[in-house]
């Protein structure tokens, strides 16, 4: 169908599909932050404050987030963005309201799967950043990208806002336990997503683009055979490592600060700290994705993993000075986000226009699980050999990707 748009018709369509996308992530990333911030809480109430598997909660988020990304990228491949993105959210909505459940009659299994389902709603999220760029023009994608990316400050920001009120709500007007609130609250908002998602993203933008496989007999690519096609090429491999060391990095320093600064009594400053770091996940997109669009994707890959080296220095040299923890953390942010968006506009350029679709979810698939597996294991890490320890690990990692994107940069560059 591509060829039958004009030009500016791709454009007016794209501007359309931005505008709409934008929308869902803002709902979604604001449901999303509110109740992940809850999750440890509920864990803690159920196992006991001094329980090592407060990391569970964020892990079953991202684990569900994993799995969903590859079921949801090949319903996309066959039916178009919308039928995968309206299953995410109201998966999501169900796994919230469950989760709800578990959290009203303290039962954790129960928590659990709810959990599980409710990382929909981040599946379908990240896949959003990639049907931005299904009708945008080559030299634009990473812009493209980085506008759904930006869009997600908003909810991310305000979303632990609506937290109290929520929990407060719940209990004086329905008599629930204090962590149920937070859940319903989440269900409402990302039914909305769904909403915005099944009327208004009209028509598909990847069936306009031609990206669907129409033939109902054709084979798609199981897991192992996508993620071959990522790694067949030399920028398909730093591409996919860049998006998975950026999130374990990214996770399992994140994850473990605010513990950290409450044993040394910081515990007021580190929703400041967390804020700050959320502003540098997400707020600085617009310029990264132009950067990604004019100096390359492999040099903006180099700029993260310089800016991840940099934050997990300063964070494992920090001790008992929570004030190092606020720059620390901010480019710890900035780092994820040259990764991400470097990472993934990356992956779009090394592998075939034809196998894009489910080679994304893959790509996802791999940089949730690993993201999941340093969050659960952050908390026993820090607890086995310290924050500084952990952080001075998420250095080395980091470190990894330095040297491969410098060494890739360079030679490249003289091709």
């Amino acid at each position: 169908m591509s060829h039958m748009l004009t030009a500016e018709e791709r454009a007016i369509l794209q501007r359309k599909t931005l505008r709409i996308l934008t929308s869902g992530q803002i709902i979604g990333a604001a449901a999303l932050a509110s109740a992940v911030t809850v999750g440890a809480y509920v864990v803690q109430d159920i196992l006991g404050q001094k329980t090592p598997w407060g990391g569970i909660a964020t892990a079953t988020v991202t684990i569900g987030t994993a799995f969903m990304a590859q079921v949801l990228s090949r319903l996309m491949m066959r039916r178009g963005r919308r039928p995968g993105l309206q299953l995410g959210y109201i998966l999501a909505t169900c796994g919230a309201l469950i989760a709800a459940v578990g959290a009203q009659h303290s039962v954790l299994w129960l928590f659990l799967i709810g959990l599980f389902l409710f990382g929909n709603g981040q599946a379908s999220n990240l896949l959003a950043r990639y049907a931005a760029t299904d009708l945008a023009e080559p030299d634009h994608r990473a812009q493209a990208m980085s506008r759904i990316v930006f869009a997600s400050t908003f909810g991310a920001v305000f979303g632990p806002l609506l937290i109290s009120p929520a929990e407060a709500a719940g209990q004086d007007w329905f008599g629930w336990h204090k962590y149920t609130g937070p859940w319903v609250l989440s269900a409402s908002v990302l039914f909305l997503a769904f909403l915005n998602t099944a009327l208004r993203l009209r028509p598909d933008p990847l069936v306009v683009s031609g990206g669907i496989v129409l033939r109902a007999d054709a084979r798609l690519p199981s897991i192992p055979q996508a993620l071959a096609v990522v790694v067949a090429t030399a920028k398909g491999k730093l591409a996919l490592a860049s998006m998975v060391v950026s999130q374990v990095t990214m996770v399992a320093v994140m994850t473990m600060t605010p513990v950290h600064m409450k044993l040394h009594g910081h515990e007021t400053l580190s929703q400041y700290v967390v804020s700050l770091h959320i502003a540098g996940m997400y707020a600085f997109s617009p310029l990264v994705g132009r950067h990604a669009d004019k100096k390359g994707t492999t040099k903006t890959v180099l700029v993260g993993s310089v800016l991840l080296v940099l934050a997990t220095i300063m964070s494992s040299l920090s001790g008992e000075a929570a004030l190092m923890l606020f720059p620390a953390l901010w480019l710890l942010g900035i780092g994820w986000n040259f990764g991400l968006i470097g990472g993934s506009a990356m992956l779009l350029e090394s592998v075939p226009a034809d196998k894009r679709v489910t080679v994304q979810g893959s790509a996802d698939l791999m940089m949730s699980f690993c993201g999941g597996l340093a969050g659960l294991s952050s908390g026993f890490i820090r607890k086995a050999v310290g924050y500084h320890m952990l952080s001075a690990s998420a250095t080395l990692v980091a470190g990894m990707l330095l040297v491969s994107a410098y060494y890739s940069y360079h030679r490249w560059q003289n091709q």
